[in-house]
């Protein structure tokens, strides 16, 4: 298509007409992937139930209002979808200039977190707190930059046509910029997201056509670093005690084990179709603690079934389905690796996340990906989105 109207594949940034692009019949709004984009919105609306039917009764942490977290839950996800179309109209492009300045913001976020204005949630002390009892959780956010930073690092040279594949030294580059944020997450200790965090290194450098031998080399330096930790004493305790009881379920099933056993009591309790939205036992009876956030995956297996459950790994499927093909079909090497960080993100915290309630991932504190109650992680996988989907539309069309 030729023309006036026509959405020409150099981007559509600074040279953008406005919004009526939205409503040209080539428009922005029609090249989105709606398939992603419904399965992402039906993920957010579940969980808003999800999280209601967790909190609703909980007098000491809704503060007598049933609806605190439900309210909160959606106007989070409005932000992160807000964000999203933000991100799409800037274009990832355009946010690849603004890499340096994102990635320097992050690291000083984190940083702030072990300061004094830091604070400590459930053993890991990742937070800053913001008045009106919000509270930012930047290693999210952390997520985001090491994807793009990355990718910048890694297909600059590639996409100029200077270089078939990044060289040695563009990876040392590449991953001393995600070592230092790393680090940094490792002190707070925020072990679950310094898991996803290594799962996207891997993911980047897989899908940018570095040497295997860097991933080979990744993979045994993690498995010794892990030894290494373990037998310096690196890991708080709680942490340990963790571990432990993810390999032993009936070490302490009163004290440390006692949020696994619950959780599995609770999806098992579901059977085909579960006791019904709202009526679960063990929601309704506070058993599982947690339930809002890192656990809300048994609010669905309880309440809505081995149905509800397989609905949401569906949908998550969806996404990443539909972001692989994001990944495989963009001409430049920088869409196709910030899309592949974004598949490894999802994929690996989503298995974490559910695998921690059925027993056979030990216990993180991952939120699950759209569902799980907390704005950081909301508002960072909706840019997440908001990346894929500007791949997308900017890549080059069909004849």
């Amino acid at each position: 298509m030729t023309g006036a109207n026509s959405f020409q594949v150099s981007g559509y940034g600074p040279e953008r007409a406005g919004w009526t692009r939205l409503f040209a019949r080539d428009s922005l709004a029609r090249r989105l992937d709606w398939t992603m984009l419904l399965s992402a919105i039906a993920l957010s609306l579940m969980g808003s139930l999800l999280v209601y039917s967790a909190t609703r009764n909980r007098t000491e942490l809704n503060q007598d209002d049933p609806y605190y977290f439900l309210v909160r839950h959606l106007l989070n996800t409005g932000i992160g979808f807000a964000l999203m179309i933000g991100t799409v109209w800037l274009g990832h492009r355009t946010l690849r200039t603004a890499v340096p300045f994102l990635y320097g913001v992050s690291v000083f976020l984190i940083l702030l977190v072990l300061t004094p204005l830091g604070s400590t949630i459930n053993g890991a002390h990742s937070w800053i707190k913001l008045p009106g009892g919000f509270s930012l959780q930047p290693s999210e956010f952390v997520k985001v930059t090491i994807i793009l930073g990355m990718a910048m690092l890694l297909a600059t040279r590639v996409d100029a046509g200077d270089k078939q594949y990044p060289d040695h030294r563009t990876v040392v580059q590449a991953l001393g910029l995600a070592a230092v944020p790393m680090l940094i997450v490792m002190l707070m200790p925020d072990l679950g997201s310094v898991m996803v965090m290594v799962v996207i290194v891997l993911g980047v450098l897989l899908a940018s056509g570095a040497s295997n031998r860097w991933v080979f080399g990744l993979i045994g330096t993690g498995t010794m670093g892990a030894i290494a930790v373990w037998q310096l004493g690196v890991l708080d305790d709680y942490q340990i005690a963790r571990f432990a009881a993810f390999a032993n379920p009936e070490l302490d099933p009163a004290g440390v084990g006692y949020n696994t056993n619950q959780a599995r009591i609770a999806i098992g309790s579901g059977g085909l179709t579960g006791s019904g939205l709202f009526h679960g036992s063990q929601t309704t009876g506070q058993f599982v603690p947690e339930q809002q956030t890192d656990f809300v995956f048994t609010v669905a297996g309880e309440e809505l079934g081995f149905i509800g459950g397989g609905l949401i790994i569906v949908l998550l499927g969806v996404i990443l389905w539909r972001a692989c093909r994001i990944a495989r079909e963009t001409t430049e090497l920088y869409g196709t690796i910030v899309a592949a960080g974004i598949v490894a993100w999802f994929a690996f915290q989503a298995f974490e996340n559910i695998g921690m309630t059925l027993g056979i991932m030990p216990v993180t504190g991952l939120p699950l990906p759209f569902v799980s109650y907390g704005g950081s992680s909301m508002f960072a996988v909706w840019v997440a989105v908001g990346l894929l989907q500007s791949i997308r539309v900017q890549r080059p069309m069909s004849a």
